[in-house]
């Protein structure tokens, strides 16, 4: 359980990584911000709460636990976090996107403290499993956690993972779903619909967790038991696009949209706290 504190001191870190997605994808011109927005408070809770060893001071690097982006377009949140952690200045962060820069619009190997390549949708799940499967074989105690999008669930590679996992019992692995409702196109129940969503994860033999995806401490422990689950854990965030914005919330014009001046400036008006 999370100190009134904690969740104080966590609300204003997600805030802040709000604040420099939007300016992110505001400098570069373009962008994933709705995605990003809706993972903001996830993101902040795994990292700086959750996650064995992310420091970039690290001195047994191999004991570190692994995060995989699956949704890789909302990689403007994870160089926030990142630059919190130290991983990266802050001052790089207005490099997103720019020629040149380590920090593409997909996360690479280029960016410090990125696990593995990612943006192709419906691969990371099987990059999780591969990395667990590693681990175990290692003796390794580390855990794996990787963040999927719910239009990314329409991949069918990702219900070949779905089903690896228990198979090999990779109780080290933890996957969270952005659970926005939206895609690029649309309604995800309009497009190609999901649910019963905890239904069809928990007859694939896993244990399904579900919570608000911006509660701090409904995210906080979701993760926490789920590192103690024996078997594979997905936690169903439930979420809002746009999370914070007020005209960008539950828009899927919003998902891979750069806002103009005027739009960025009411933007960080509304994000100012």
């Amino acid at each position: 359980m999370l100190s009134i504190n904690d969740v104080k001191e966590l609300e204003n870190l997600a805030n802040e990584n709000r604040k420099n997605v939007v300016e992110m994808v505001y400098n570069a011109k373009s962008g994933h911000i709705g995605g990003s927005l809706s993972a903001a408070d996830i993101m902040t809770v795994l990292f700086h709460k959750c996650m064995k060893n992310v420091p970039v001071n690290l001195k047994d690097y191999n004991s570190r636990d692994r995060f995989v982006l699956s949704k890789g377009h909302v990689s403007p949140v994870y160089y926030s976090v990142l630059s919190q952690l130290g991983f990266l200045p802050k001052e790089e962060l207005l490099s997103f996107r720019k020629l040149g820069t380590r920090l593409q619009g997909h996360p690479t190997l280029l960016c410090p403290g990125v696990e593995v390549c990612t943006g192709s949708l419906g691969q990371g799940l099987s990059l999780s499993c591969g990395i667990a499967v590693a681990l175990k074989l290692d003796n390794n105690p580390a855990h794996v956690y990787a963040l999927l999008g719910d239009g990314e669930l329409q991949e069918g590679n990702v219900w070949e993972a779905f089903m690896q996992a228990p198979q090999r019992n990779l109780d080290n692995l933890t996957v969270i779903i952005d659970r926005n409702n939206l895609q690029i196109d649309g309604c995800t129940e309009n497009i190609k619909a999901l649910e019963p969503l905890d239904d069809k994860l928990k007859a694939f033999n896993w244990k399904v967790i579900n919570i608000d995806g911006h509660n701090i401490q409904e995210i906080f422990s979701a993760i926490e038991q789920a590192k103690s689950d024996k078997s594979p854990t997905a936690i169903i965030a439930n979420t809002i696009k746009g999370k914070g914005v007020s005209f960008m919330e539950n828009s899927a014009g919003w998902h891979g949209k750069s806002p103009n001046a005027e739009e960025y400036a009411l933007a960080m008006k509304e994000l100012m706290r």
